[in-house]
């Protein structure tokens, strides 16, 4: 009998600990971001922002894992498939989320189903930027000397499925020129052989190629949105430049894997957004080149929905493919 009450405390003191436990507030444990490129590109860049800013807040640890591989696949597979505890987070991109879905054949993913969407962090222009040994100062004069020269150039990108890949691709379709596609995994190491000259150029994200322009190792064209970017006032759209209508920017969000708990997504995107809406948030993403974003959950599921629908009738209308 003795034997039998004390388990029953105990059973009642377990059960009013694990009670206790899930009750305390979230986050109670480190929160890994995972970064689907190399680091020192632009999803790197915004997600050590994002990390350390949650550190901040959170009483808890925020860590970037960088995981590259497949246009972002790999990481994007990786979270999931994670626990839906609101541990793991993604720092999701145009490509993962948008461009991928349409130009994979095979998703190991489902961009929708398989994501709980917390918070879209940055709209970001790509610019055109060349090797400045190429005797080229206009969006013109590549467009002839790629005519004149058909299959000499080669054009970097961080990865098949980036907006950086598909910007060079809507590129050829609407210039009506042929060069050749190099994919890398991340920008910084396509960066590094577009300085050594072993590329012509790239479509790269502003923010990380945004020192390279103005150390003058890399020579600025023009930019893929419909507007000037606020960070190179100077240089030029691709529309104004002669392709009418070209528009092609990316864009960086977190989501976490489905069935994440609504408190810890709530909380999430209660920090980030309170974080973005701050001067020194825009200050900062500004002069990296990217425009900070916000909004809810839901706001970001629709915008998802909208740049999937843009982006399939891109990859159509350019022929694009897998390398």
């Amino acid at each position: 009998m003795k034997r039998w009450f004390n388990r029953l405390v105990l059973g009642a003191m377990s059960a009013a600990f694990a009670v206790g436990v899930s009750a305390q507030p979230y986050p109670t444990k480190p929160i890994r971001i995972v970064v689907p490129f190399p680091a020192g590109g632009t999803t790197d860049v915004l997600a050590r922002a994002a990390a350390q800013k949650l550190t901040e807040t959170l009483g808890q640890a925020a860590v970037v894992d960088n995981r590259p591989g497949a246009g972002g696949n790999i990481g994007a597979e990786l979270v999931a498939k994670s626990p839906p505890d609101g541990y793991t987070l993604l720092m999701g991109t145009v490509g993962t989320h948008a461009i991928n879905p349409s130009l994979y054949p095979k998703m190991p993913y489902d961009h929708v189903k398989d994501f709980a969407p917390v918070i879209l962090v940055a709209g970001v222009p790509n610019v055109l930027v060349i090797n400045p040994a190429l005797p080229i100062n206009s969006v013109q004069e590549l467009i002839a000397y790629a005519k004149a020269n058909p299959g000499k150039l080669n054009f970097a990108s961080s990865g098949n499925g980036t907006s950086i890949h598909l910007s060079g691709e809507l590129f050829k379709s609407m210039a009506g020129v042929q060069m050749t596609h190099v994919p890398y995994k991340g920008s910084a190491p396509a960066l590094q052989d577009l300085v050594g000259g072993q590329v012509q150029l790239m479509f790269d994200n502003l923010p990380s190629s945004l020192a390279l322009i103005k150390a003058g190792k890399l020579k600025a064209l023009a930019v893929t949105s419909l507007t000037r970017a606020a960070a190179l006032p100077d240089v030029p759209t691709l529309s104004e430049s002669g392709l009418p209508g070209f528009e092609a920017s990316s864009w960086f969000g977190l989501l976490a894997p489905a069935g994440t708990p609504q408190p810890a997504i709530a909380r999430l995107n209660s920090e980030i957004a309170k974080w973005l809406a701050t001067p020194e948030a825009k200050e900062k993403l500004l002069a990296q080149g990217a425009n900070a974003a916000g909004g809810t959950p839901e706001d970001f599921a629709r915008h998802i929905a909208a740049e999937t629908a843009k982006w399939q009738k891109v990859v159509k209308d350019s022929g694009a493919k897998i390398d």
